[in-house]
Protein backbone atom coordinates (compact mmCIF):
# COMPACT_ATOMS: atom_id res chain seq x y z
CA UNK A 1 0.00 0.00 0.00
CA UNK A 2 0.97 3.79 -0.84
CA UNK A 3 0.57 6.45 1.18
CA UNK A 4 -2.81 4.59 2.59
CA UNK A 5 -4.24 6.58 5.97
CA UNK A 6 -4.19 4.06 9.12
CA UNK A 7 -7.75 5.05 9.27
CA UNK A 8 -8.79 2.91 6.47
CA UNK A 9 -7.21 -0.38 7.66
CA UNK A 10 -8.94 -2.86 9.66
CA UNK A 11 -7.95 -3.12 13.62
CA UNK A 12 -4.62 -5.38 13.66
CA UNK A 13 -4.39 -8.08 15.94
CA UNK A 14 -1.54 -8.56 18.02
CA UNK A 15 -0.25 -12.15 17.75
CA UNK A 16 2.83 -10.85 16.33
CA UNK A 17 3.09 -7.16 16.31
CA UNK A 18 5.03 -5.50 19.24
CA UNK A 19 4.45 -3.09 21.99
CA UNK A 20 5.00 -0.07 19.21
CA UNK A 21 1.38 1.58 18.31
CA UNK A 22 0.22 4.24 16.36
CA UNK A 23 -0.04 6.50 19.75
CA UNK A 24 2.85 4.70 21.18
CA UNK A 25 5.16 4.15 18.27
CA UNK A 26 9.04 3.21 18.03
CA UNK A 27 11.29 6.31 16.79
CA UNK A 28 13.39 4.10 14.31
CA UNK A 29 16.76 5.15 12.81
CA UNK A 30 16.90 5.98 8.90
CA UNK A 31 19.70 3.42 7.84
CA UNK A 32 19.08 4.05 3.94
CA UNK A 33 17.27 6.42 1.73
CA UNK A 34 18.03 6.39 -1.83
CA UNK A 35 16.13 7.60 -5.15
CA UNK A 36 15.46 3.84 -7.13
CA UNK A 37 13.87 5.69 -10.47
CA UNK A 38 16.54 7.40 -12.81
CA UNK A 39 17.06 11.30 -13.20
CA UNK A 40 15.17 11.36 -16.24
CA UNK A 41 12.08 9.55 -14.59
CA UNK A 42 8.71 11.53 -14.62
CA UNK A 43 8.39 9.93 -11.19
CA UNK A 44 10.55 9.91 -7.87
CA UNK A 45 10.30 6.68 -6.10
CA UNK A 46 12.57 6.02 -3.32
CA UNK A 47 13.92 2.91 -1.44
CA UNK A 48 13.69 3.33 2.64
CA UNK A 49 15.30 0.69 5.32
CA UNK A 50 14.05 1.83 8.80
CA UNK A 51 15.81 0.73 12.18
CA UNK A 52 13.51 -1.93 14.44
CA UNK A 53 14.12 -2.61 17.60
CA UNK A 54 14.88 -6.41 19.18
CA UNK A 55 11.48 -7.89 19.06
CA UNK A 56 9.41 -6.09 16.44
CA UNK A 57 8.62 -8.68 13.93
CA UNK A 58 6.45 -8.84 10.68
CA UNK A 59 5.10 -11.09 8.24
CA UNK A 60 5.83 -10.92 4.23
CA UNK A 61 2.38 -9.09 3.21
CA UNK A 62 2.02 -6.49 6.51
CA UNK A 63 2.77 -2.80 6.17
CA UNK A 64 4.56 -0.28 7.97
CA UNK A 65 3.10 2.67 9.75
CA UNK A 66 5.29 5.99 9.39
CA UNK A 67 4.19 9.12 11.52
CA UNK A 68 4.71 12.39 9.37
CA UNK A 69 5.08 15.97 10.43
CA UNK A 70 3.80 18.83 8.19
CA UNK A 71 6.21 20.75 6.54
CA UNK A 72 7.96 24.18 7.67
CA UNK A 73 7.30 26.01 5.12
CA UNK A 74 3.24 24.87 5.44
CA UNK A 75 3.43 25.41 8.81
CA UNK A 76 4.37 29.20 8.63
CA UNK A 77 2.13 29.74 6.52
CA UNK A 78 -0.97 28.57 8.16
CA UNK A 79 0.00 30.80 11.04
CA UNK A 80 1.05 33.37 9.23
CA UNK A 81 -2.55 33.98 7.41
CA UNK A 82 -4.38 33.09 10.87
CA UNK A 83 -2.37 36.09 12.48
CA UNK A 84 -1.06 33.55 15.29
CA UNK A 85 2.60 33.44 16.59
CA UNK A 86 2.55 29.89 17.13
CA UNK A 87 3.21 30.44 20.94
CA UNK A 88 -0.45 29.98 21.94
CA UNK A 89 -1.52 27.35 24.19
CA UNK A 90 -4.23 24.55 23.11
CA UNK A 91 -5.76 21.15 24.00
CA UNK A 92 -4.59 18.33 21.57
CA UNK A 93 -7.26 15.63 21.02
CA UNK A 94 -6.14 13.87 23.87
CA UNK A 95 -6.65 17.08 26.25
CA UNK A 96 -2.77 17.81 26.78
CA UNK A 97 -1.92 21.02 26.53
CA UNK A 98 0.56 22.22 23.73
CA UNK A 99 1.48 24.85 21.75
CA UNK A 100 0.08 25.53 18.99
CA UNK A 101 3.36 25.47 16.43
CA UNK A 102 3.32 21.92 17.92
CA UNK A 103 -0.73 21.28 17.14
CA UNK A 104 -0.43 22.81 13.34
CA UNK A 105 3.20 20.41 12.96
CA UNK A 106 2.26 17.54 14.42
CA UNK A 107 -1.45 16.77 15.20
CA UNK A 108 -3.65 18.49 12.64
CA UNK A 109 -4.30 17.97 8.89
CA UNK A 110 -3.58 20.70 7.23
CA UNK A 111 -2.68 19.34 3.67
CA UNK A 112 -5.34 18.40 1.53
CA UNK A 113 -8.49 20.44 2.37
CA UNK A 114 -11.52 18.01 3.27
CA UNK A 115 -15.60 19.32 2.28
CA UNK A 116 -16.39 18.36 6.01
CA UNK A 117 -13.32 21.03 6.89
CA UNK A 118 -14.94 23.84 4.62
CA UNK A 119 -18.27 23.05 6.52
CA UNK A 120 -16.57 23.19 9.88
CA UNK A 121 -15.41 26.78 8.79
CA UNK A 122 -18.46 27.87 8.00
CA UNK A 123 -20.08 27.20 11.16
CA UNK A 124 -18.05 30.10 13.32
CA UNK A 125 -19.44 32.36 11.20
CA UNK A 126 -23.21 31.47 11.98
CA UNK A 127 -25.70 33.16 9.40
CA UNK A 128 -22.66 35.82 8.49
CA UNK A 129 -20.37 33.70 6.18
CA UNK A 130 -19.49 35.62 3.27
CA UNK A 131 -21.02 34.83 0.00
CA UNK A 132 -18.18 33.02 -1.87
CA UNK A 133 -18.37 30.60 1.13
CA UNK A 134 -22.12 29.69 1.52
CA UNK A 135 -21.49 28.84 -2.27
CA UNK A 136 -19.96 25.58 -0.88
CA UNK A 137 -22.34 25.09 1.50
CA UNK A 138 -25.46 22.49 1.50
CA UNK A 139 -26.28 19.39 -0.49
CA UNK A 140 -27.30 21.69 -3.50
CA UNK A 141 -23.38 23.10 -3.68
CA UNK A 142 -21.72 19.66 -3.04
CA UNK A 143 -20.17 19.87 -7.21
CA UNK A 144 -18.91 23.99 -6.13
CA UNK A 145 -17.05 22.36 -2.98
CA UNK A 146 -15.74 19.14 -4.15
CA UNK A 147 -14.67 21.62 -7.09
CA UNK A 148 -13.08 24.06 -4.60
CA UNK A 149 -11.08 21.57 -2.47
CA UNK A 150 -9.49 19.92 -5.39
CA UNK A 151 -6.14 20.33 -5.09
CA UNK A 152 -6.10 23.32 -2.03
CA UNK A 153 -4.76 23.37 1.05
CA UNK A 154 -5.64 24.36 4.61
CA UNK A 155 -3.88 27.78 3.99
CA UNK A 156 -5.94 28.32 0.91
CA UNK A 157 -9.66 28.61 2.62
CA UNK A 158 -7.94 30.57 5.71
CA UNK A 159 -6.35 33.19 2.82
CA UNK A 160 -9.63 33.41 1.01
CA UNK A 161 -11.85 33.42 4.11
CA UNK A 162 -9.49 35.21 6.41
CA UNK A 163 -10.25 36.87 9.97
CA UNK A 164 -13.04 34.00 10.78
CA UNK A 165 -10.82 32.18 13.18
CA UNK A 166 -10.20 33.91 16.37
CA UNK A 167 -9.25 31.21 18.68
CA UNK A 168 -6.46 28.39 17.99
CA UNK A 169 -8.74 25.66 19.56
CA UNK A 170 -11.21 26.08 16.88
CA UNK A 171 -8.76 24.05 14.43
CA UNK A 172 -9.64 20.80 16.49
CA UNK A 173 -13.11 21.18 15.35
CA UNK A 174 -12.58 22.00 11.39
CA UNK A 175 -9.21 20.01 11.36
CA UNK A 176 -9.24 16.16 10.76
CA UNK A 177 -5.95 14.54 12.73
CA UNK A 178 -2.96 14.86 10.87
CA UNK A 179 -2.54 10.32 10.46
CA UNK A 180 0.10 7.82 10.12
CA UNK A 181 0.59 6.42 6.50
CA UNK A 182 0.77 3.07 5.72
CA UNK A 183 3.29 1.38 3.69
CA UNK A 184 3.90 -2.28 2.15
CA UNK A 185 6.73 -3.48 3.60
CA UNK A 186 8.96 -4.42 1.03
CA UNK A 187 11.88 -6.65 3.35
CA UNK A 188 11.68 -9.93 4.28
CA UNK A 189 12.65 -9.96 8.06
CA UNK A 190 14.92 -12.91 8.08
CA UNK A 191 16.94 -11.41 4.65
CA UNK A 192 17.31 -8.01 6.27
CA UNK A 193 17.25 -8.77 10.16
CA UNK A 194 16.52 -5.55 12.35
CA UNK A 195 15.01 -3.64 9.50
CA UNK A 196 12.22 -2.84 7.58
CA UNK A 197 12.29 -1.69 4.23
CA UNK A 198 9.50 0.22 2.10
CA UNK A 199 8.72 1.80 -1.80
CA UNK A 200 7.46 5.19 -1.51
CA UNK A 201 6.28 7.34 -4.29
CA UNK A 202 7.39 10.96 -3.72
CA UNK A 203 4.37 13.29 -4.72
CA UNK A 204 5.16 16.47 -5.85
CA UNK A 205 2.71 18.76 -7.33
CA UNK A 206 1.33 22.46 -8.22
CA UNK A 207 -1.97 23.41 -8.16
CA UNK A 208 -3.68 26.81 -7.69
CA UNK A 209 -0.10 28.41 -8.01
CA UNK A 210 1.64 27.18 -4.96
CA UNK A 211 4.10 23.80 -5.04
CA UNK A 212 2.63 20.98 -3.11
CA UNK A 213 3.62 17.55 -1.93
CA UNK A 214 2.21 14.60 -0.21
CA UNK A 215 2.18 15.20 3.28
CA UNK A 216 4.21 11.86 4.49
CA UNK A 217 6.14 11.22 1.01
CA UNK A 218 7.47 14.12 1.09
CA UNK A 219 8.50 14.11 4.89
CA UNK A 220 10.09 10.97 3.57
CA UNK A 221 11.72 12.52 0.40
CA UNK A 222 13.27 15.56 1.78
CA UNK A 223 13.82 15.26 5.76
CA UNK A 224 14.64 12.03 6.14
CA UNK A 225 18.37 11.89 5.43
CA UNK A 226 20.10 9.08 7.19
CA UNK A 227 20.71 9.11 10.45
CA UNK A 228 17.39 11.31 11.33
CA UNK A 229 14.30 9.35 13.21
CA UNK A 230 11.07 8.44 12.42
CA UNK A 231 8.16 7.49 14.47
CA UNK A 232 6.82 4.09 13.23
CA UNK A 233 5.05 1.36 14.02
CA UNK A 234 4.22 -2.30 12.38
CA UNK A 235 0.58 -3.52 11.32
CA UNK A 236 -0.38 -6.70 10.37
CA UNK A 237 -2.57 -7.46 6.74
CA UNK A 238 -3.61 -10.82 7.38
CA UNK A 239 -5.70 -10.50 4.46
CA UNK A 240 -2.48 -10.67 2.24
CA UNK A 241 -0.46 -13.41 2.71
CA UNK A 242 2.10 -16.16 1.31
CA UNK A 243 0.34 -19.56 0.74
CA UNK A 244 0.82 -21.74 4.16
CA UNK A 245 1.76 -24.72 1.63
CA UNK A 246 5.40 -23.02 0.49
CA UNK A 247 5.25 -25.70 -2.91
CA UNK A 248 2.26 -23.66 -3.86
CA UNK A 249 3.02 -21.46 -7.39
CA UNK A 250 2.61 -17.98 -6.87
CA UNK A 251 1.89 -15.32 -9.40
CA UNK A 252 2.05 -11.39 -8.39
CA UNK A 253 0.67 -7.99 -10.40
CA UNK A 254 2.75 -4.91 -8.75
CA UNK A 255 3.34 -2.25 -11.15
CA UNK A 256 5.08 0.68 -9.40
CA UNK A 257 5.19 0.81 -6.07
CA UNK A 258 2.58 -2.06 -5.80
CA UNK A 259 6.41 -4.07 -6.11
CA UNK A 260 7.01 -3.85 -2.47
CA UNK A 261 5.61 -6.76 -1.11
CA UNK A 262 6.31 -8.56 -3.86
CA UNK A 263 9.93 -8.10 -3.44
CA UNK A 264 9.32 -9.34 0.48
CA UNK A 265 7.18 -12.61 -0.86
CA UNK A 266 10.18 -13.21 -3.26
CA UNK A 267 13.14 -12.47 -0.50
CA UNK A 268 10.93 -14.86 1.77
CA UNK A 269 11.08 -17.38 -0.24
CA UNK A 270 14.88 -16.92 -1.59
CA UNK A 271 15.85 -17.08 1.82
CA UNK A 272 13.96 -20.33 2.68
CA UNK A 273 14.64 -22.01 -0.52
CA UNK A 274 11.09 -22.69 -0.47
CA UNK A 275 9.92 -24.72 -3.71
CA UNK A 276 7.10 -22.99 -4.90
CA UNK A 277 7.23 -21.41 -8.37
CA UNK A 278 7.09 -17.60 -8.96
CA UNK A 279 5.62 -15.51 -11.66
CA UNK A 280 6.34 -11.53 -11.61
CA UNK A 281 4.26 -9.24 -13.76
CA UNK A 282 5.56 -5.54 -12.99
CA UNK A 283 4.91 -2.26 -14.87
CA UNK A 284 6.13 1.27 -14.77
CA UNK A 285 6.57 3.63 -17.26
CA UNK A 286 10.17 3.49 -18.92
CA UNK A 287 12.56 0.64 -18.41
CA UNK A 288 15.14 2.69 -18.70
CA UNK A 289 14.33 4.78 -15.64
CA UNK A 290 11.72 3.59 -13.95
CA UNK A 291 12.73 -0.24 -13.36
CA UNK A 292 12.97 -0.77 -9.46
CA UNK A 293 14.59 -3.29 -8.09
CA UNK A 294 16.15 -4.58 -11.65
CA UNK A 295 19.10 -5.96 -10.83
CA UNK A 296 17.43 -7.64 -7.76
CA UNK A 297 14.74 -9.38 -9.88
CA UNK A 298 17.65 -10.02 -12.43
CA UNK A 299 19.70 -12.26 -9.98
CA UNK A 300 16.50 -13.79 -8.80
CA UNK A 301 15.73 -14.88 -11.98
CA UNK A 302 19.35 -15.89 -12.81
CA UNK A 303 19.27 -18.22 -8.86
CA UNK A 304 15.85 -19.87 -10.20
CA UNK A 305 13.93 -18.19 -7.53
CA UNK A 306 11.96 -15.53 -10.01
CA UNK A 307 10.43 -18.81 -12.76
CA UNK A 308 9.06 -16.02 -14.80
CA UNK A 309 9.11 -12.59 -15.18
CA UNK A 310 7.86 -10.07 -17.55
CA UNK A 311 7.96 -6.08 -17.73
CA UNK A 312 5.49 -3.77 -19.04
CA UNK A 313 6.40 -0.25 -19.65
CA UNK A 314 3.60 1.47 -21.23
CA UNK A 315 6.15 4.89 -22.59
CA UNK A 316 8.36 2.60 -24.37
CA UNK A 317 6.13 1.67 -27.10
CA UNK A 318 3.97 3.65 -29.62
CA UNK A 319 1.18 1.89 -28.45
CA UNK A 320 1.15 1.74 -24.38
CA UNK A 321 1.44 -1.29 -22.51
CA UNK A 322 0.35 -2.56 -19.28
CA UNK A 323 0.18 -5.77 -16.89
CA UNK A 324 -2.73 -6.66 -17.97
CA UNK A 325 -1.83 -7.39 -21.56
CA UNK A 326 1.25 -9.16 -20.30
CA UNK A 327 -1.83 -11.19 -19.18
CA UNK A 328 -3.37 -11.71 -21.71
CA UNK A 329 -0.31 -12.66 -24.22
CA UNK A 330 0.79 -14.82 -21.67
CA UNK A 331 -2.98 -16.43 -20.92
CA UNK A 332 -2.81 -19.81 -21.57
CA UNK A 333 0.23 -20.27 -19.11
CA UNK A 334 -1.17 -17.99 -16.55
CA UNK A 335 -4.57 -20.74 -16.70
CA UNK A 336 -1.98 -23.43 -16.62
CA UNK A 337 -0.76 -22.00 -13.77
CA UNK A 338 -4.30 -20.96 -11.48
CA UNK A 339 -4.93 -25.16 -12.90
CA UNK A 340 -2.17 -26.46 -10.70
CA UNK A 341 -3.20 -24.01 -7.88
CA UNK A 342 -1.71 -20.92 -8.30
CA UNK A 343 -2.32 -18.14 -5.79
CA UNK A 344 -3.12 -14.72 -7.69
CA UNK A 345 -1.97 -11.44 -5.39
CA UNK A 346 -2.20 -7.98 -6.92
CA UNK A 347 -0.84 -4.78 -5.47
CA UNK A 348 -1.20 -0.95 -6.38
CA UNK A 349 -4.18 1.46 -7.45
CA UNK A 350 -7.89 0.49 -6.54
CA UNK A 351 -9.18 2.72 -8.94
CA UNK A 352 -7.86 1.52 -12.70
CA UNK A 353 -4.91 -1.10 -12.42
CA UNK A 354 -6.49 -2.82 -10.49
CA UNK A 355 -9.97 -3.52 -11.75
CA UNK A 356 -8.08 -3.68 -15.14
CA UNK A 357 -6.50 -6.43 -14.10
CA UNK A 358 -9.66 -8.67 -12.52
CA UNK A 359 -11.16 -8.11 -16.09
CA UNK A 360 -8.06 -9.24 -17.91
CA UNK A 361 -7.75 -12.72 -15.19
CA UNK A 362 -11.56 -13.25 -15.70
CA UNK A 363 -10.96 -13.33 -19.95
CA UNK A 364 -8.14 -16.00 -19.07
CA UNK A 365 -9.82 -17.88 -17.46
CA UNK A 366 -12.52 -17.84 -19.62
CA UNK A 367 -10.25 -18.50 -22.94
CA UNK A 368 -8.00 -21.23 -20.59
CA UNK A 369 -11.41 -23.33 -19.77
CA UNK A 370 -13.08 -22.28 -23.64
CA UNK A 371 -15.72 -21.14 -20.77
CA UNK A 372 -17.98 -18.31 -20.62
CA UNK A 373 -17.04 -15.21 -18.63
CA UNK A 374 -19.86 -16.16 -16.17
CA UNK A 375 -18.25 -19.51 -15.80
CA UNK A 376 -15.20 -17.10 -15.16
CA UNK A 377 -16.33 -15.54 -12.78
CA UNK A 378 -17.24 -18.35 -10.80
CA UNK A 379 -14.07 -19.39 -11.27
CA UNK A 380 -12.37 -16.48 -9.51
CA UNK A 381 -14.88 -16.75 -6.66
CA UNK A 382 -13.99 -20.02 -6.12
CA UNK A 383 -10.29 -18.82 -5.43
CA UNK A 384 -11.24 -15.99 -3.69
CA UNK A 385 -12.59 -17.94 -0.81
CA UNK A 386 -10.04 -20.25 -1.13
CA UNK A 387 -7.74 -17.30 -0.84
CA UNK A 388 -5.65 -18.01 -3.56
CA UNK A 389 -7.35 -14.17 -4.98
CA UNK A 390 -5.35 -12.20 -2.74
CA UNK A 391 -5.54 -8.10 -3.10
CA UNK A 392 -3.55 -5.59 -1.49
CA UNK A 393 -4.82 -2.24 -3.44
CA UNK A 394 -5.55 2.06 -2.64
Amino acid sequence: MTEQTAEALPTASTSHVSKYTRNQPYLSEVLVNERLTGPDSEKETIHVELALEDGMTYTPGDAVGIIPTNRDVVVEGVLKALGFTGSERVLDHYKVEISLDEAVRTRLAIGKLARGSVNQFAKLCGENAPAGLKALLGVDNKAAAEEYVWGREFVDLITDFPGIITDPQQLFNILQRLTPRMYSIASSQDAHPGQVHTTVRVVRYNSHGADRQGVCSGHLGERCQVGKVMPIFLHENNAFRLPEDTSAPVVMIGPGTGIAPFRSFLEHRQVHGEPGRNWLFFGEQRSISDYLYKDQFAEMQKQGVLTRLHTAFSRDHLKKVYVQDRMQENAAELFEWLETGAYFYVCGDATRMAKDVETALLDVIAKGSKGTLEYAAEYLAAMKKQKRYQRDVY
